[in-house]
């Protein structure tokens, strides 16, 4: 009886990060997009912030394609649940469940959120020769063509594609969605002038918009960016309320230990609190966001309600 008692007290006394992994070998950060993108360099710096003062390894694996659904199958089915992690995006949490008529895994049962990371705000951009300069002037710009009504997006889905939707939806003008592999050369096109608009992440969109390669016409945030405090924002333009932005969080397995979640939550906002990765998420444009599991998991529900009743009405399916 008092050896029982005596190691549960040792027990209690070990610190959470000596309960939480398996020191014997690396753990797994598992990322749905590839190497290079946002997501990963974020990752990248998260994974090694946490390495350090978890004096834990971990290793990024990258596994792009079909929206991250092949990352999150990839989780769900995880062996190792005390030693894997997952950057769980918008689209994984939020969107996906409604996109897909069949998924392999569920969103919801699947994953424990550790806690928000980030997110990444959006500007309604056009090309710099265009004739609007602000909201008032894009809206009768677009309305004086349907050929000038037509946007484009990393791909059918995307964070940027849905909430262009949800942007249509308020400003009452029928938009034509032209989808395209990647942000990439679909801000080619904008700054070419052969696409006359799109929502772009300040992530992969801030070298052009530091560069003058397109113009902003407004941040769909409640609030002006810290980053880019000259755009403003389409809230104080008209549109009020409107707030819409891509997003990350911090999932483990379902199954994983209480004391996992809380240890890699502490760690987490340790480095998102941090001075070296709020300098470095500054420059990216994103913006940190510290939270505990239990707020992870009703943003992602509230996220999962809102975007669903877009998708719904927008009819969007992507099988």
């Amino acid at each position: 009886m008092i050896s029982k008692l005596l190691a549960r007290v040792l027990l209690a006394a070990l610190p959470l990060s000596a309960m939480a992994l398996d020191n014997n070998k690396p753990a797994e950060w598992v990322v749905g997009y590839a190497a290079g993108g946002g997501s990963d360099v974020v990752a990248r710096m998260l994974a090694d912030a946490m390495g350090k003062s978890l004096n834990h390894n971990f290793i990024v694996t990258n596994k792009p394609g079909a929206g991250s659904n092949i990352a999150a199958d990839y989780v769900a089915k995880a062996r190792e649940i005390e030693n894997t992690v997952f950057t769980a995006d918008s689209a994984v949490l939020g969107a996906n469940p409604f996109l897909f008529s069949k998924l392999s895994y569920n969103a919801e049962k699947d994953f424990t959120p550790v806690g928000m990371i980030a997110r990444f705000p959006l500007v309604l951009v056009v090309n710099p020769s265009a004739p609007p300069k602000n909201f008032k002037e894009f809206l009768a710009w677009i309305k004086s063509d349907p050929k000038l009504a037509i946007y484009g997006s990393p791909g059918a889905g995307s964070p940027h594609h849905l909430v262009t939707e949800y942007f249509r939806t308020q400003i009452g003008v029928t938009l034509t969605h032209a989808p395209y592999r990647g942000a990439a050369p679909a801000m080619a096109d904008v700054v070419g002038g052969q696409l006359p608009f799109m929502f772009v992440d300040t992530s992969s969109g801030g070298a052009f918009l530091n560069s003058g390669k397109v113009r902003p016409i407004g941040v769909a945030s409640l609030q002006r960016l810290q980053s880019m405090p000259d755009i403003p924002t389409l809230a104080e333009q008209g549109l009020t309320g409107f707030e819409a932005y891509a997003w990350q969080a911090l999932v483990v397995p379902s199954g994983a230990s209480t004391t996992t979640v809380q240890t890699l939550n502490k760690h987490l906002n340790d480095a998102l609190n941090s001075t070296t990765v709020k300098a470095r998420m500054q420059v990216l444009g994103i913006e940190p966001m510290p939270t505990t599991s239990a707020d992870a998991s009703r943003y992602a529900a509230q996220e999962r309600e809102r975007w669903g009743r877009v998708i719904r009405e927008a009819n969007i399916k992507l099988d």
